[in-house]
């Protein structure tokens, strides 16, 4: 058992493991996919922003360019400080954009294009003197990608005789600035999640192994024989119906255990009156203490009867395990219900005769005959027969109808309860008797109806009772209906106790 326990303990651990387990590689996967798509987005929004940044960027960029102009500058514009007297030279003027712009670029780059697409300054001396097809939008400039943005000038009036003010960002700038931005973003959420997620499978984790565990225990209590163990796991989910079957499986095995205990204790105690009388009178025989002829014959009647019901016993606790173990066989054809009645009722009528019963039998023509074992069928209605002529009041009645409900045959055998009602629920149970002090000499061992009804469901039928409204004990066979034509006339056998 403590092995067993702390095995169960091992299980809970490696399934807490494997919850936590399970937990971060969802959490993993669900980073990495959110991360994925948000890069995409983040990405066409940093292309966005840096394009409307440029845009802006190359409006101030173009006035300082335009600032520090000192060929016949434009009205508006200041004469820079740095302007020679003289004539301003393509040198002066490079140097000054060299000096006050380029350093102010956070690492864009600046281009003077001329009408004819030739390059006359750029901020990193790569593309001077080469011709070069710019656009807004993307351009490719040395091999590398860049974001650009244009803006005109009037031509002539700098030393460069430019155009165009182009202002690029390097694509890979902007994405690095968006990766990295992103990056600390992702890992301080997929932290936080991670986080999130390991609390809360710890959360279900411990929810459902508790109720396991429990379940484990309770199992190993009911093993050990603790039939009345029942677990506290309720609830509409898995678990609380795990819970509940378990409690139903408990109850069954209880009841089934009692069931058993029960059936020993009826055996032995039927077996033990029987079995009492034989020795006695046997030994009386034996010892020669019957002297007379008269007693002689009385202990050996006495012998052979009680002989007799020890075997009749037998008999029918084998028939009753080989119908629940489903070994016993059957032969279903067609019956004819109102025969095997008729005959069966003139079975029962010298017994009935003589408790002043009147029998009653009532099978509609249209009937039509049931599917059964006809062997099987004349053991549950002579059962059924015996013990309503057996315990019905004198002078009462006993009844027979027969009845069509939908593709089946239903017979009903109804009869006064008398003092000693039965219980409609467990006169099928093994050894019941309605009245405890009666003898089983008198009334039989109590198997006959437990038969039944395992017959009965053995031919795809049913058998249970009832009491009708005046408080007459009515018993239901219920048999499908045969679709073949009638096979076999009703056989008598040998009557069953």
């Amino acid at each position: 058992m403590g092995r067993r326990l702390s095995a169960g303990a091992g299980g809970q651990l490696n399934l807490r493991l494997r919850l936590l387990a399970a937990a971060a590689g969802i959490v993993a996967v669900s980073l990495l996919l959110a991360g994925a798509l948000t890069w995409v987005f983040v990405r066409d929004l940093e292309v966005k922003s840096a394009t409307a940044q440029l845009e802006r960027g190359v409006i101030t960029v173009t006035a300082q360019v335009r600032h520090q102009e000192c060929f016949t500058p434009l009205p508006n514009i200041a004469r820079p400080a740095t302007c020679p007297r003289g004539l301003d030279t393509t040198s002066d003027f490079v140097d000054r954009l060299n000096g006050l712009i380029a350093p102010t670029l956070n690492g864009n780059r600046l281009l003077m294009v001329r009408a004819n697409h030739l390059v006359v300054y750029d901020s990193q001396d790569a593309l001077l003197n080469t011709q070069v097809s710019v656009t807004a939008g993307r351009a490719s400039l040395d091999g590398a990608t860049y974001f650009v943005a244009t803006q005109q000038i009037p031509p002539g009036q700098d030393p460069l005789k430019a155009s165009y003010v182009v202002l690029a960002q390097p694509e890979s700038l902007a994405v690095s600035a968006a990766a990295g931005e992103l990056a600390s973003r992702l890992l301080e959420a997929g932290g936080a999640a991670l986080v999130v997620a390991l609390l809360l499978t710890l959360l279900i984790s411990r929810s459902m192994t508790g109720p396991l565990m429990q379940l484990a225990a309770a199992a190993e209590d009911i093993a050990a024989g603790n039939y009345s163990r029942r677990v506290s796991i309720q609830g509409p989910d898995e678990i609380g119906m795990l819970g509940s079957a378990f409690n139903r499986m408990a109850e069954a095995v209880e009841r089934a255990r009692k069931a058993q205990r029960d059936f020993l204790a009826n055996v032995s105690h039927e077996l033990k009156t029987p079995l009492t009388s034989l020795i006695g009178f046997s030994h009386a025989l034996v010892d020669g203490s019957v002297l007379s002829d008269a007693e002689r014959t009385r202990a050996a009647t006495i012998v052979h009867e009680e002989s007799e019901r020890v075997l009749r016993m037998a008999q029918e606790l084998l028939d009753l395990a080989r119908v629940e173990a489903g070994s016993i066989s059957m032969h279903i054809t067609s019956v004819d219900l109102g025969g095997q009645l008729q005959q069966e009722f003139e079975m029962v009528r010298p017994r009935a005769a003589a408790r002043k019963l009147s029998l009653k039998v009532s099978v509609p023509d249209d009937i039509p005959p049931v599917a059964a074992d006809p062997e099987r069928l004349h053991q549950i209605l002579d059962n059924l027969l015996d013990n309503a002529v057996k315990y019905a009041p004198e002078d009462s009645a006993v009844n027979a109808a027969a009845r069509l409900s939908g593709g089946a045959v239903e017979t009903v055998v109804s009869n006064a309860a008398g003092e000693h009602r039965p219980d409609p629920d467990r006169m099928f149970d093994r050894f019941y008797r309605a009245d405890p002090s009666r003898s089983s000499a008198a009334g039989g061992v109590g198997l006959g109806l437990a038969i039944s009804r395992e017959l009965a469901a053995a031919m795809k039928g049913r058998l249970w009772a009832d009491f009708d409204d005046a408080g007459n004990l009515r018993v239901h066979l219920m048999l499908p209906a045969s679709r073949e034509p009638k096979k076999a006339e009703p056989v008598a056998p040998a009557a069953v106790a």
